[in-house]
């Protein structure tokens, strides 16, 4: 117990004697040790580190949980150690709601078919999203964490154990500098031992039958002696003071090494937070290309009404669907195709395939088109596609409206008209 207490004294002059240098820095009442330029820029370059990191998790984690309660919910989770429960993703209950809408409404009606068609995409749009968010959390989310709730705390921990060294350093210079003026100013003085000062008083007596008589008197008065430290004493402090501060500055020194190799660390860090940047936009490259591809096979398996779908397309057809609003219009150009007289080889639609080797483009009315995007030929019929290439399209009577016959070099085929734009 009485080792306690005096540990408990102890640590409060400690704190007592830190709070004090720090309040007359504060005033500029006391000088200050200043750091190496080297070492500042370690230190601004941690805390800028630390700064974003922070800012880059919150809106990462807002990015793949958009709602707040959900991430509030997931945060508790993790920090009672439990497993976070499978939460259905927006899409997959969206796909819910409209397979169930498609059995309500009739699932053999246009609208139903539709419905089920749409339902089954956006429940794959939603497993990609689920993929995506579980890689995303455990390539980028995870070690961004561990460095804020790891790293940085060390840093941060031997960052303030530097600053108390560095108070109780000063602490010490101020003391030594204290005591060596107190020195200086011992030596002038005469060793004086003891000095006993004379007070003279008045007073007055009064005598009956004579009047009154002044008499000035001597008495000595009680006087403590005036005692002075001696010069060897302030020898002493001096010595004493010199000694705390060898020890405090060995102690500043080791701890601003330990302070410099963990801030040092922080390149180490960048490099593992760049791996982990490239795993995120690897996972939310194939996220998205997952979607392309699920939206496109829905497109093929709908169609498109009239090119709406995607903007600056053009749509074939046997008649103009509406006059041009002006002759300078930028989407005149793209209005309709011109229609080619009719081929003798070619069969109505269910009738009979489109033979590609008996099938002339017309003399006149054949336009250049650059691809929107990359397309798969799905068969022998159909002409695969690279995005931003140009090539020659026209359309020919009878043909479904959603495609058009295009050519590149001495290849031919069918290609969608959503993933061209027709150039003027």
């Amino acid at each position: 117990m009485d080792f306690n207490m005096k540990k408990l004294a102890s640590d409060a002059g400690i704190f007592f004697t830190r709070a004090v240098q720090f309040t007359e820095e504060k005033f500029g009442q006391a000088e200050k040790t200043e750091l190496d330029a080297h070492f500042e820029n370690l230190l601004a370059r941690a805390d800028s580190t630390k700064n974003w990191t922070e800012k880059i998790l919150r809106q990462t984690e807002v990015l793949l949980q958009p709602n707040p309660s959900a991430r509030v919910e997931e945060f508790l989770y993790e920090k009672l150690d439990r497993k976070v429960p499978s939460r259905v993703t927006n899409g997959e209950l969206l796909a819910q709601y409209m397979a169930d809408a498609a059995s309500e409404l009739g699932p053999t009606t246009p609208y139903g078919k539709t419905l089920i068609k749409v339902a089954e995409a956006e429940k794959q749009l939603g497993a990609a999203e689920r993929d995506f968010i579980h890689t995303a959390s455990i390539s980028f989310l995870t070690p961004l964490r561990n460095f804020l709730e790891g790293d940085w705390k060390t840093i941060s921990k031997e960052r303030r154990l530097l600053q108390n060294r560095r108070l109780d350093l000063d602490a010490c210079k101020a003391r030594l500098k204290k005591a060596k003026a107190a020195e200086a100013k011992a030596t002038t003085v005469p060793d004086f031992q003891e000095t006993r000062p004379r007070n003279y008083i008045l007073s007055a007596s009064a005598s009956a039958g004579t009047g009154s008589r002044v008499q000035l008197s001597s008495s000595p008065l009680p006087c403590w002696p005036l005692l002075l430290p001696s010069p060897q004493l302030w020898n002493d402090e001096v010595d004493k003071a010199e000694q705390e501060l060898r020890v405090a500055q060995t102690e500043f020194d080791r701890q601003a090494e330990v302070t410099r190799l963990l801030l040092e660390g922080i390149s180490s860090t960048h490099v593992n937070h760049l791996r982990c940047l490239h795993e995120f936009v690897k996972s939310q490259t194939t996220y998205y290309a997952q979607c392309y591809r699920h939206m496109l096979d829905l497109q093929k398996q709908l169609g498109s009404s009239q090119g709406a779908i995607f903007p600056g397309t053009f749509v074939g057809t046997t008649e103009p669907a509406s006059p041009p609003l002006s002759s300078t219009s930028p989407t005149t150009a793209a209005a309709t195709m011109p229609v080619v007289p009719s081929v003798a080889s070619l069969a109505p639609p269910g009738e009979a395939s489109l033979c590609l080797e008996e099938v002339a483009p017309p003399a006149s009315g054949t336009r250049k088109a650059r691809v929107l995007y990359d397309y798969e030929a799905a068969d022998s019929s159909e002409l695969a596609l690279l995005a931003d290439e140009l090539i020659t399209v026209y359309s020919l009577p009878g043909m479904d409206p959603d495609w058009l016959i295009g050519e590149r070099g001495n290849k031919k085929g069918k290609v969608p008209v959503t993933y061209l734009e027709l150039l003027s």
